[in-house]
């Protein structure tokens, strides 16, 4: 099976749920099935991927489901690109609205509630999974001993400008120190 179809978690057909009782959640991934999940977000490893939660009806038709998802997720660092390590445990919504227009590509707007789409004849707990672990994942991991070095570029015979020629009192520092080693228009030092 290919990774970006691989099987994370059940696919509940809804005709068969019982819409008279929560139901418990549990996906835990296998040791393959975190390695592929790892590979299809691009990042270096996942290790005990756990969704856990209840799923649950809403009014007549429809579903929700709240829970956690846990994962140990290894990325590369930002700065020095060494193997990242964190621990996610991260709460998670969905609800499956029966009559909800999807979203499209031509929309421009975001969706007030991001955590509801439309309920289809199957709730993928899988992609629930992924999606989650997917929005979960830091964004610019960082290794402990990482320190961002100050990075000099200019052209040839020009002073290069630095970080602390960015502050904003910067230039006027500059001017004083400039009118300070200049003699003053009245010829007097």
């Amino acid at each position: 099976m290919s990774e970006d179809i691989q099987n994370f978690g059940p696919r509940l057909k809804v005709s068969e749920l019982d819409h008279t009782r929560p139901q418990d959640i549990a996906v835990s991934l296998s040791d393959a099935q975190a390695t592929a999940l790892a590979r299809l977000l691009g990042i270096e490893d996942a290790r005990k991927v756990r969704l856990t939660g209840v799923l649950a009806p809403v009014g007549r038709r429809d579903w929700r489901f709240k829970g956690t998802l846990g994962a140990t997720v290894v990325q590369p660092c930002v700065v020095t690109l060494a193997p990242v390590t964190s621990r996610i445990d991260d709460p998670v919504e969905r609800t499956w609205i029966e009559g909800l227009e999807p979203v499209t590509a031509e929309e421009s707007e975001i969706p007030e509630d991001v955590t509801q789409e439309p309920l289809g004849p199957v709730i993928d707990i899988g992609t629930l999974l992924s999606e989650s672990l997917a929005l979960s994942l830091p964004l610019y991991p960082r290794a402990d001993d990482a320190e961002l070095g100050e990075a000099v570029f200019t052209e040839p015979g020009k002073d290069a400008m630095r970080d602390e020629d960015t502050r904003p009192f910067a230039s006027l520092a500059a001017l004083r120190d400039k009118l300070k080693d200049s003699p003053d228009e009245s010829g007097s030092e």
